[in-house]
């Protein structure tokens, strides 16, 4: 089943064509690794789908994107980013304790049992494996984690909300090689529960962790497919010649 169906989207800024007539399906509890040079529109589609466009002006969006066979456009959006969830390049906890930044999300959906929100915080920090390091400082300021363990924070704070969907765009890229092995041996077991789509540079990376990969250059959906034949077998040149380090 088809967790996500993009059809015809199409981005603008502008005079500037981010997407042109991308077509994407993405299934229940997959990875889908978004690949291709800076500026190709990754990240674009990444806000499109939980509307983050509509916050930027003379952007100008066509096509259709559809959660559960809904389309994005006519949900509310605050109802929409409690089922989709992003979380960015760099770690981005609030300045208020580890506890609080857990509580936000499930505080704004009107959540205010003491007991309730107990769970919730222990269950988002148990998800993304961050638990056991903070267990003892919920009360800490978020700021004084370190760096690997910031971004966790916040890809528990994206679980909190409880979503659906996890929207990552480049998660671990200012990250050191061991936070970020944290974090794809997390995505691995997240994918049991949310469907994943992130952005990364990294090919490795999307080898490593990903169902599927799609590449994308110059606003255009080149070629999608199973990790193993992007990075063996791609079908299109353009995408043997990223995939191989020719240009990028």
């Amino acid at each position: 089943m088809q967790k996500i169906i993009i059809k015809n989207l199409s981005i603008e800024y502008g005079d500037a064509k981010a997407l042109r007539d991308i077509n994407l399906e993405i299934g229940n509890n997959e990875i889908v690794a978004l690949i291709g040079p800076s500026g190709c529109g990754k990240s674009s589609l990444l806000r499109c789908i939980n509307r983050m466009n509509d916050e930027i002006k003379n952007s100008k969006i066509s096509g259709k994107i559809y959660l559960d066979g809904i389309d994005v456009y006519s949900m509310d959006c605050k109802k929409l980013r409690q089922k989709v969830g992003m979380v960015f390049q760099k770690p981005n906890p609030f300045a208020m304790s580890i506890f609080d930044n857990l509580a936000f999300g499930p505080r704004v959906q009107g959540i205010t049992n003491k007991r309730e929100l107990d769970e919730i915080v222990e269950t988002a920090l148990r998800k993304a494996a961050l638990f056991d390091e903070v267990k003892d400082r919920l009360n800490k300021n978020a700021l004084e984690l370190s760096g690997g363990q910031q971004q966790r924070l916040c890809i528990a704070r994206s679980i909190a909300i409880r979503p659906e969907v996890l929207l990552l765009d480049e998660p671990t890229s200012a990250l050191d090689p061991i936070s970020t092995l944290k974090i794809e041996e997390l995505l691995g077991e997240l994918k049991k529960e949310y469907t994943i789509l992130m952005v990364t540079h990294h090919m490795h990376q999307a080898r490593r962790i990903s169902d599927r990969v799609a590449f994308f250059l110059n606003g255009e959906l080149i070629e999608v497919a199973e990790s193993k034949q992007i990075f063996s077998n791609p079908k299109d040149e353009r995408t043997a010649g990223y995939v191989n380090g020719k240009f990028g």
